[in-house]
């Protein structure tokens, strides 16, 4: 009996091994497709279950109204559009090429007489591009002198003309205009210093990358700098903000090495904002402190991601609002790592279908224009029981599959964490589904990241912060960012203060539209 005891004990200890085995080979099968569906499958997390609802809603809205066309209004419609091409460049300069016949081709075939132009017909438009050009610009201060005095022999009082004082001075040749087309460039275009010193020189201009690098870092800490503390008094005025943040590499942080990790944090206004404010805000870590810190006076909702610092490190005046999407792409994720024949039949596909019923009201809400207290009361009466009923199926998928090691327990346990942080966003009408809107806003910092790939120093991590904020908060005044920049660089120098320069100022408005 011992002996077969023992049997039993070696077996079931084998049966264990076993099944943690096919847990582990099931978890990396998984991994593996998820990473595939990255690399290789559509970025677009919009299901067909959700392209369809759409697309009822869509029809359905538009039932009340469609009415039978007549053969007027359905020619009508069909006739092409023109002129559009004409309003679009009606603004250009326009320069004529008149193309003749040569003097000795102008006989007539018939008779031998002379031809004479009878008209004029424009064949085609081009668009010509006009490469930059660079002019050096003197300043040439005036003296003035009194002719009576000279006559008189006594002492001749002088006075000067007043000159603009330079942008950096003491930095030689810089202007507002090429720096600005210089930030412009790096922080707008993402095109890298060295790589604008390359084209310089091919121009016949030798400027150094080390110089034009002196020339952002001064100017960004000396003028642009109090623009952005204007900004940020702004942002924290408004009660409803988004939040997010993303790696960086600077090399030369004291006391961490050059590999380590450091981050920029973004914030900013939500949609319904009338002063809308994109900041960056450069930290060398990711600890919540930062956050706190710089939302010190900020009272209202936040939206975030699931990261834990929202949840633990935000002062009490600041409620933290979930992101329905990165729910919803839990379940996207776990979907895909599935074989395709095998999604239709998973749970995780009935988790998907919560959000998805969830993200197709908020775009009936969209499609309907309705006020913040509209979209307040038809959250309350159709959206807020579908997210009670997914978060007490998940609670009964999760006490029924226990496996935190599976993409579809992990999504199961990631929805129960965050149940009350996503019940927010159903407090208050402006509030929004997701935190897309700050993960948009992250992406021109990213996308430049990977052409200049980091900042050498923490006052250059600061400075690429400020102007990134700059820039980006111009794009969403409608400004045209190369010209606010250059704004920036020619009135601060001359005595114009921050408050003055914001970006949604009539006068500011008038330069700079875009």
């Amino acid at each position: 009996m011992n002996e077969a005891a023992q049997w039993r004990d070696l077996l079931h200890k084998k049966d264990r091994e076993i099944e943690a085995l096919h847990r582990q080979i099931d978890w990396l099968t998984q991994q593996l497709r998820r990473l595939n569906g990255r690399v290789y499958g559509r970025s677009s997390e919009r299901s067909a279950e959700l392209q369809e609802q759409l697309c009822l809603f869509e029809a359905s809205s538009h039932e009340t109204v469609r009415e039978t066309p007549s053969e007027a209004s359905v020619l009508c419609r069909r006739k092409k559009r023109c002129g559009k091409r004409e309003a679009v460049f009606s603004g250009l300069p326009v320069e004529q090429i008149l193309h003749e016949l040569p003097q000795e081709q102008r006989r007539c075939p018939q008779c031998g007489g002379e031809l004479h132009a009878c008209g004029h017909s424009v064949l085609r438009r081009e668009l010509t591009y006009i490469p930059a050009q660079y002019k050096l610009t003197e300043h040439i201060q005036t003296a003035y002198s009194c002719r009576q005095c000279e006559r008189a022999e006594t002492s001749v009082p002088m006075k000067k003309s007043t000159v603009p004082p330079a942008l950096l001075p003491g930095s030689g040749i810089v202007s507002a205009s090429l720096l600005a087309q210089i930030m412009n460039s790096k922080y707008v275009l993402a095109l890298p210093l060295y790589r604008q010193e390359q084209e310089l020189r091919r121009l016949g201009l030798p400027v150094s990358r080390q110089t034009m690098s002196n020339w952002v870092l001064t100017a960004g800490e000396r003028w642009l700098l109090p623009v952005y503390h204007a900004l940020h008094k702004e942002l924290l005025a408004n009660e409803i903000l988004h939040a997010d943040e993303t790696t960086l590499m600077v090399l030369r942080e004291p006391e961490r090495q050059a590999r380590q990790r450091s981050y920029v944090w973004l914030y900013r206004t939500s949609g319904n904002a009338l002063r809308p404010v994109v900041l960056y805000d450069y930290q060398p870590s990711r600890a919540g402190v930062c956050a706190s810190r710089f939302l010190e006076g900020f009272s209202g909702y936040l939206h975030t991601d699931g990261y834990e610092a929202y949840h633990c490190s935000l002062p009490e005046t600041v409620c933290s609002v979930g992101c329905w999407a990165h729910m919803r792409r839990k379940f996207t994720d776990t979907l895909r790592s599935l074989p395709k024949e095998l999604r239709s039949r998973s749970p995780a596909q009935t988790g998907l279908d919560f959000c998805n019923r969830l993200f197709a009201l908020e775009a009936e809400f969209l499609r309907q224009a309705l006020s913040a207290e509209q979209r307040y009361a038809q959250r309350k009466q159709r959206s807020e029981p579908i997210a009670g009923k997914f978060f007490r199926w998940a609670q009964n998928e999760y006490e029924k599959n226990p496996v935190p090691k599976s993409l579809y327990g992990a999504a199961l346990g990631y929805a129960l964490r965050q149940q009350s942080w996503l019940m927010h966003v159903f407090c208050d009408g402006r509030l929004e589904l997701s935190n897309n809107r700050a993960e948009r806003s992250v992406r021109p910092f990213a996308i430049g990241r990977k052409n200049w790939l980091f900042s050498n120093t923490p006052l250059g991590a600061k400075i690429s912060a400020v102007i990134y904020s700059l820039v980006e908060t111009a794009k969403i005044n409608g400004l045209n960012p190369a010209s606010y920049l250059e704004f920036l660089l020619t009135a601060l120098p001359r005595g114009s203060q921050p408050e003055d320069c914001l970006p949604w100022l009539p006068a500011v408005q008038t330069v700079c539209k875009a």
